[in-house]
C-alpha cells in the first residue's frame, strides 16, 4: 500500500501560478496527481521525504534513503524540458554538476545527490568573485553537442519570440515590438559568428549554482545545444528580483561582461547582446497571456542596450 503524502502539498502559490501559467490543463491534472506520485517514488526507491526545497516549476524535496544518505527527489510535469535535463544530468555525470542517482523516465523523476553545504553562489557577497566562479564553472561544465541526443537547440527558444500569441488579437502586443525587432536582427549574426555550438546548462545564474564537498556545482540544467556565449546572459539579469535596480547594476554589468570576456575569450560586444537577446527570451517566457509579468527582464535589457563595453 502507498504511503499518502498530502501533508506535504502546501505549495507555494508562485509555484502554483507558474505551473498553470507554463502548463495548463496538464499542469493542473499534475498538480492533482502529485500527492500519488510522491508516494510512488517514496516506494520505488526506498525513501523517506522531509522538507520541501525551492519550488518553481517542479516538486524538489529533500529525502533520505534507507541507508540513511541525504538525497534529494524531483518530479516534473511531464514536458519535453523535463526530459532534456535527465539527458543533460547523465550526459555531464556528475563532472561540473549535480549527480544523478536513479530516474524513472516515463514518470518524470529522478534522485539526485544532496550537494552540502549547499550554499547558492547568491550568498556570497563579492560580485567579482561570484562572476568568477561562474566562468570556472562554464568552463568545466560545457561540452561538445552530443549527436543523437533528445536536448533543446537554442534556436527553437528564439523561434517562438517572434510567434503571434492568440490572446493578444494574433500580433506580439503587450509585448514591446521594437524590442522584438532587435533580437530579430541581432540573431542571425550572433549564430553565425559566435563560437561553435556546445551542450550548455541553459539557465546558469547565482541560484543554480551551490557549494558542495566537490566544489562549485550547477543543479538544474536545461540541457541546450547553442553558442557558449549565450551561457553568460542568465548571470547577467541575476539575481533576481533586484540586481537590475540596484544603483551600482549598470557598472556591475560592464565589470561582470569583462571578467567574463577575459576568463572565457568571448568578445564584449557579443557578451552584451547575447545578453540582451535572453533578456527579451526571459521577459517573453514570464508574460502571461493577460501581458502581465516580464517587467524586471524587460528592465534588464533596457539597461544592457547602456552597459558601457
Amino acid at each position: 500500500m502507498l504511503r499518502p503524502y498530502s501533508h506535504l502539498m502546501k505549495l507555494p502559490a508562485d509555484c502554483i501560478h507558474n505551473i498553470h501559467t507554463a502548463f495548463g490543463a496538464t499542469g493542473r491534472q499534475w498538480l492533482a496527481d502529485l500527492p500519488s506520485l510522491l508516494a510512488q517514488a517514496a516506494q520505488k526507491w526506498d525513501l523517506t521525504l522531509s522538507e520541501q526545497l525551492l519550488l518553481s516549476y517542479n516538486y524538489v524535496t529533500a529525502a533520505k534513503r534507507a541507508d540513511g544518505t541525504d538525497v534529494v527527489l524531483k518530479i516534473g510535469v511531464p514536458d519535453r524540458e523535463f526530459l532534456c535535463e535527465l539527458t543533460a544530468l547523465r550526459y555531464f555525470n556528475g563532472d561540473g554538476c549535480v549527480r544523478l542517482l536513479e530516474s524513472d523516465d516515463e514518470n518524470y523523476m529522478f534522485v539526485l545527490e544532496r550537494l552540502k553545504p549547499g550554499e547558492m553562489l547568491v550568498s556570497l557577497e563579492d560580485d567579482d568573485q561570484r562572476t568568477e566562479i561562474i566562468a570556472q564553472v562554464m568552463s568545466r561544465l560545457w561540452r561538445p553537442a552530443p549527436h543523437g541526443l533528445a536536448l533543446i537547440q537554442l534556436s527553437e527558444w528564439f523561434d517562438k519570440i517572434s510567434q503571434p500569441r492568440p490572446s493578444f488579437g494574433g500580433g506580439m502586443e503587450p509585448f514591446p515590438k521594437t524590442l522584438v525587432k532587435r533580437v530579430e536582427s541581432l540573431l542571425p549574426e550572433l549564430f553565425a559568428t559566435s563560437s561553435p555550438p556546445r551542450l550548455l546548462h541553459g539557465d546558469l545564474h547565482h541560484f543554480n549554482l551551490l557549494s558542495s564537498e566537490r566544489g562549485w556545482l550547477v543543479i538544474d540544467p536545461k540541457g541546450v545545444i547553442g553558442p557558449p556565449e549565450y551561457e553568460c546572459g542568465a548571470l547577467l539579469i541575476n539575481p533576481f528580483p533586484d540586481f537590475v535596480y540596484l544603483p551600482t547594476a549598470a557598472s556591475q554589468t560592464s565589470r561582470r561582461i569583462a571578467i567574463l570576456s577575459e576568463r572565457l575569450g568571448f568578445a564584449r560586444a557579443r557578451i552584451r547582446d547575447w545578453g540582451f537577446c535572453h533578456a527579451i527570451l526571459s521577459a517573453w517566457w514570464n508574460m502571461d497571456e493577460n501581458g502581465q509579468g516580464g517587467e524586471y527582464s524587460l528592465a534588464c535589457a533596457e539597461m544592457l542596450t547602456k552597459a558601457a563595453i
